[in-house]
Formats: C-alpha cells, sequence, structure tokens
C-alpha cells in the first residue's frame, strides 16, 4: 500500500494544530442569509497541489445543502465515502477564523458546531470569486477549494448537479495523498513522459512485485459523472428492490459503492433487442420446451429426464465439452440438469405427475423469441424467494448491467456483508458464498450466453457480451412481478 509517511512537515502542520487546540472556541458566522431565489453556480472544484491542475468544474443548484455537495463531490472526483471529511468556510481551511461544518460523524461524537446538513451552498459562496474549502481523508489530505465562477439564470429542469468539464483522471482511495497519486499516474501510463522513472521509484519503494495499477486513478469520463449525479439526484426514484437494497446496506461507502453501480447501470437506456439475437440467447430454452412438446417428457422413478433427451442435448446444445462425462445421465451432465431445473425454477416447465410439462407461459412463449427473452427477464433476479439469494442476484445483474465485473463476487460479498449478513460462524460473506447464493441468476445468464463463455461467472474470468449488458438492464427494470 502507498503511503505518505515520507513526506516532510510543511508550515501547514503548525497551522492545523493550532485550528485544532482551538477549534471549540466561538468563531463569527461566516454564513449569509439565503437567496429567495433558485440559481445555478457554476463552480470549479480543485485538488490543491497537484500539477498539472486536477479539477472539475460543476453546475450545481445554489439551495444544494452541504452534505448533498458532499455526495457530489464524491461522486465528481471518483471517491467512496471511506474516509472522514469536512467542509470550511474562510481564508483558507487552516485559518483560525474560518467555520467548520460538522460531517455527520462528528454530530455523533458529540462534537460542538453547525452541522452540514443545516448548511446550504448559497450561504457560504455568494459571488464570483467565493471559495469554499473540503478536505477528504485526514490521512492523505485531499484538500478540495471549491470557487464560484459564475451566477446564473436557473432553468428548473436542469439537473441539480451537472459535471460540465473536467481534468486528469481522479486518484484512488488510499494512495498516499497526491505524491502518491502523481508517482503512480506517470507509474501506470507508458505515454507519461516520466513513466520509466516513476515505475521504477514506485518498484523500488515498494518492492518488484508491488502492482502500481492496483491505485490506478480513474479516467475523467464526464458522461458516466453525470449519469452517476442523476441516479444521485433520483434516489427516491428508484424502483423498489434498487431502493430497498440500497437502504438495506448499512455501511455509507458501501452504499455509495452500490448508488455508483446502479448509475452505471444506466437504467434510462433503451432496450434495443432484435427477434434474431433474442433468438439465439434464449436458444437453449427454445430447444428444451420444444423437445418436452404438448406431450411432454416421462421423467425416470429418480425425478430426472431419460438418457435419450440427455444425449440429444449434448448433441444439439452442443454441450460436449462442458464438462468431463459421457452424457448418458442428467444426474451426471450438470449443463443440462441446471438447463431443466433453471426452465422449472423460471416457470416455464413443473414435473406433474412423473411428467415433465409445459406451464401455460411455457406454451405461450416457446414459439416468440422475444417473448421468451423478456420472461427470463422478468423472471430475474433470482428465482428464489429467499431474501438473502435475491439480494444477491440483484447485486449480480446490477454490476453486470455496469459492466463492472471484474470481482463481482468479491463486490457482492462486501455488500451482502454491509448489509449485515453473515456465515454461520458470524464471519463476513466470502466471495464463493456470495456465488453460490446468486447461482440461480447466475445459471440463467450462463445459459443465455451473457457472459461469452459458458465458464462460472465468476471473479475475473468474467467476459460480457453486449446483448448480456442489454438483457442485465432489461431484468432490472422489469418491476411488476418483483414487487
Amino acid at each position: 500500500m502507498v503511503s505518505n509517511q515520507e513526506s516532510q512537515p510543511t508550515p501547514i502542520t503548525t497551522a492545523l494544530m493550532e485550528q485544532f487546540m482551538n477549534r471549540d472556541q466561538p468563531r463569527p458566522s461566516r454564513r449569509r442569509p439565503r437567496r429567495d431565489d433558485v440559481v445555478t453556480y457554476q463552480v470549479r472544484i480543485e485538488l490543491e497541489e497537484t500539477e498539472p491542475p486536477l479539477w472539475r468544474r460543476l453546475e450545481l443548484a445554489s439551495d444544494l445543502l452541504l452534505n448533498e455537495v458532499h455526495d457530489i463531490i464524491q461522486t465528481a472526483f471518483g471517491w467512496t465515502d471511506s474516509h472522514l471529511h469536512e467542509f470550511a468556510s474562510g481564508e483558507a481551511y487552516y485559518d483560525r477564523t474560518s467555520e467548520h461544518y460538522l460531517s455527520p460523524f462528528q454530530v455523533g461524537e458529540g462534537a460542538t458546531g453547525v452541522p452540514e446538513n443545516e448548511v446550504r451552498l448559497d450561504e457560504v459562496l455568494v459571488d464570483p470569486g467565493d471559495k469554499l474549502f473540503y478536505l477528504y481523508d485526514f490521512g492523505d489530505d485531499w484538500m478540495h477549494v471549491i470557487e464560484l465562477e459564475s451566477v446564473q439564470p436557473r432553468d428548473e429542469s436542469a439537473p441539480r448537479a451537472f459535471c460540465v468539464d473536467g481534468r486528469l483522471p481522479g486518484p484512488s482511495e488510499d494512495c498516499g495523498g497526491v505524491a502518491g497519486y502523481e508517482l503512480i499516474r506517470a507509474a501506470v501510463d507508458p505515454e507519461h513522459p516520466g513513466h520509466a522513472a516513476a515505475l521504477a521509484e514506485y518498484t523500488s519503494r515498494y518492492g518488484a512485485d508491488a502492482d502500481p495499477t492496483y491505485y490506478a486513478p480513474t479516467p475523467f469520463d464526464a458522461e458516466r459523472i453525470n449519469r452517476r449525479l442523476i441516479a444521485l439526484g433520483n434516489k427516491v426514484d428508484l424502483p423498489a428492490p434498487l431502493k430497498a437494497l440500497v437502504e438495506a446496506i448499512r455501511s455509507p461507502s458501501h452504499q455509495q459503492q452500490f448508488e455508483q453501480l446502479i448509475a452505471d447501470a444506466d437504467l434510462e437506456a433503451p432496450i434495443d433487442i432484435d427477434t434474431d439475437t433474442a433468438a439465439q440467447m434464449v436458444a437453449p430454452y427454445t430447444w428444451l420446451l420444444n423437445r418436452v412438446g404438448v406431450e411432454g417428457i416421462k421423467l425416470t422413478s429418480a425425478g430426472y429426464l431419460p438418457p435419450e433427451h440427455v444425449k440429444a442435448a449434448v448433441a444439439d446444445l452442443g454441450l460436449g465439452g462442458a464438462w468431463m462425462g459421457q452424457g448418458h445421465r442428467e444426474a451426471s451432465a450438470p449443463p443440462v440438469l441446471t438447463l431443466r431445473e433453471t426452465a422449472q425454477a423460471v416457470g416455464l416447465l413443473r414435473k406433474y405427475k412423473g411428467s415433465l410439462v409445459l406451464t401455460p407461459r411455457g406454451r405461450t412463449v416457446r414459439q416468440d423469441p422475444l417473448a421468451l427473452w423478456w420472461h427470463l427477464a422478468e423472471r430475474l433476479p433470482s428465482t428464489s424467494k429467499d431474501r438473502y439469494e435475491n439480494q444477491a442476484g440483484l447485486i449480480t445483474l446490477t454490476a453486470l448491467a455496469a459492466q463492472s465485473t471484474d470481482a463481482a463476487d468479491e463486490t457482492a460479498a462486501q455488500l451482502l456483508t454491509a448489509i449485515g449478513w453473515r456465515d454461520s460462524d458470524l464471519s463476513p460473506v466470502t466471495p464463493s458464498m456470495a456465488y453460490r447464493a446468486a447461482w440461480d441468476t447466475n445459471a440463467v445468464l450462463r445459459q443465455i450466453g451473457a457472459v461469452a463463455d459458458k465458464r462460472a461467472l465468476s471473479g475475473r474470468h468474467q467476459t460480457l457480451t453486449p446483448q448480456g449488458v442489454t438483457f442485465a438492464q432489461a431484468a432490472l427494470r422489469t418491476w411488476p412481478s418483483k414487487t
């Protein structure tokens, strides 16, 4: 891990000590009267000491509260709200006359002062040139300077926060402050003029096996930031299952992590699926439904498909290389067994008097690939009524729709643990536990080719397909059957 322990003391150290030694002493209020009207503030937020400057330009509603501005800054710079923060109004953050506003953590700890959720942006920024300070992570000390550039009339239809422009990728958490950020930015970029020297310094400092890409900065992408900002502003309008899951996550940093996944999932995007693509994706289910047909299939005494149907599935669906086995019995042919079981779980087939038969819905959609595709989307996430399994499936689909599937099981494990789920010995949820919890969802995704191969949808082995992303977006938006 990169640290800034080697950095030398600066004059700020004395100012910092003075500020904290006197922080409980009364200070005159820096706040001014709130505006009668709501306008749009164009602000530039710059990270101090970065060279060249790292900044974002935003348009903000003037009546935002500072706790909302905190969320917006976190989103604009790619932070994960994993550390403490504090706003300050005055000549400088560490000036003894500056007024500091308490974060929720500080309020909970009993600190005296003005809570940030009681301060409006137009109380601390009034005229162009006014500045507000925002310190994030009291270890790495990311000092954000928020400068009001202009005051503009407000369009009521405009978003509450919008990213207009920016420069340089955002730092990763715990990368060692500005010095660590600039070292890593050069070390991971072969086009950077100081790349070779930075890479040599990084490996010399942290070891030959140290990988600077672990802390690689997040590329600036205004469109992606704005999707997240829109989702942030529309929390109350989230579909019920997603909203419930956000509210169930107890950790603010993990809650924001999931909210960012939702934003990246772009649930407002139109679902563009044509008949040919749908037919290709649902082909295994279409084959099975037609195989069962109107007459049904008599199952073995153990409740499995007879060998001739298993052999046909292996041959017709090209499953011969999917596992090690002869493919004569369903119990020893996992892909065939999973196909049949998931078709039952999503309500296409059922067992009746020792036979496998079509459900009314199965009869309706077996000759209509688009209807079958949408039926599968409507029945996910998870075909289980178990809350834990359903939440795991929902997280899996959100990660797939957001195209954020590297270490997806690790992400699901972290979020499930943040909700409060634990193993029987009270240890946190592990990635393998998270994968098993989302088994039904993962099984359907594999069957329809949401990934480029048939291997388990797990961790870094995921290879997404565009049609898989579209399917996940559709599954997340087909809410009536899930609420």
